[in-house]
Formats: structure tokens, sequence, C-alpha cells
């Protein structure tokens, strides 16, 4: 999944950026406000995490004018313990869940594995599709309740068509979400990461719309 971050800390910055990436999260890290701003607008981001005590420009304004443009990405808004109006004000202009400073890697983590579970109308922690079973915060994931071995980037794609069951994911949607823009990204990465998970769960479980992209075949 990736995210959108906005924080001018760079201490606080690296940490989540390093940490998310550790859990399997495709993170863009932005320092300035209104760079961050615009870059909602070029990528398909899957959450956002939102500082509001930005230089140059208020957090608030942000997400204020996110809203009036009609952005439904979902934001998680840190802010400083003591702000509770920041706080209830972010809220009622469309914030989705907030965090006081300071706060734990684990807790940032989960909010946002809630906030796009809750984005894609799923209840349940666990995807299943057939016999295949992944549980994105655990990072694991299985095949008929044997433990799967999947590289970083194939754990991503698979939690990506299992959020997405029914739809066809184009393959630019796909490079999209899966890497950031620090990657060095092969024209062909998409192709062998759907080639290795094939071979780990079978010919058919990922499906090629010619001309179009992936989807998940039949449970």
């Amino acid at each position: 999944m990736r995210i959108l971050l906005i924080e001018d800390d760079t201490l606080i910055g690296d940490g989540i950026k390093t940490g998310l990436s550790k859990k399997g999260f495709s993170v863009d890290w932005f320092t300035d406000g209104k760079q961050g701003k615009a870059a909602l607008f070029t990528a398909p981001y899957d959450a956002v995490i939102l500082d509001l005590t930005l230089p140059g420009i208020d957090g608030l304004d942000i997400l204020r004018d996110w809203r009036e443009q009609q952005r439904a990405e979902p934001v998680l808004i840190l802010t400083a313990r003591d702000a509770l109006d920041q706080r209830v004000e972010g809220l009622r202009l469309g914030a989705d869940d907030y965090l006081c400073k300071p706060f734990a890697l684990i807790e940032v983590a989960a909010r946002l594995e809630a906030l796009i579970r809750r984005t894609h109308g799923q209840t349940q922690n666990t995807l299943r599709h057939g016999g295949v079973m992944l549980d994105p915060g655990s990072l694991v994931a299985t095949l008929n309740g044997e433990t799967l071995a999947l590289k970083p980037k194939e754990f991503a794609l698979l939690e990506l068509l299992l959020r997405n069951a029914g739809r066809v994911l184009p393959r630019k949607l796909i490079e999209e979400k899966l890497y950031n823009w620090d990657d060095d990204v092969t024209s062909n990465a998409v192709e062998v990461h759907v080639h290795h998970l094939r071979r780990k769960l079978g010919s058919h479980f990922i499906c090629t719309v010619h001309g179009i992209g992936y989807t998940l075949g039949e449970a």
C-alpha cells in the first residue's frame, strides 16, 4: 500500500518512513507542506499521514483544500498531545483519525491498516481468497495453512489484489501502488512479480486481462 507522509521533523519522518517500509508500505515523504499537498494529485495513495505544524503552510489548510477538491483519501493527522483544538478541527475538516506525539510506530501502522481496511469496506484484519490467507499486520501469508515464502513486493502485490477482488487492476496502477518515487523500477517489474506469485499460488490464481492488467482468478 502506498502512503503519502508530510512531516517536516526529519527524525520523526525518517523513523516513520523506515519503519513503515519494513512493514511492507511504500512511502513518499515530504518535508515541505506545499510539495506534499500537491503530491496527493500525482499518485494513487492509499492513505496520508499529515503533520499539522508545518512551516509555511498549516496542515489544516492542506486538509481543508483536499476535501474541498473532493479528495477522499483517508488522512491520519499527527498533533502535539496538548493540541485538542487542532485535533477537533482536523476531524471536523475531514480527517479520519489522529495520533498524538510521541507515538509508537506499531500504532501508526495499525491505524493505517484500519483506515485502508475501512476504505475498502473490509471488516476483518485478514484477507482470504480460496486457500490463500494474508495478514497485513503480521506480514504472514499462507496457502492451505502452509506459510508462503514471499518477497516484500510479492506480498504487497498479493495484498493489493486481495483488497481489490473482483476488479481488474491496470498494470500502471499496480506499479504505482508498489513503488515510490525513490525506487528504481524495471520495465517488466510487475510481470516478474506476477510470474513468481503464479509459481507459488498456481497459474490460475492471477488472471491476465490482455491490454488492461490483472485480476484474481476464481477462488
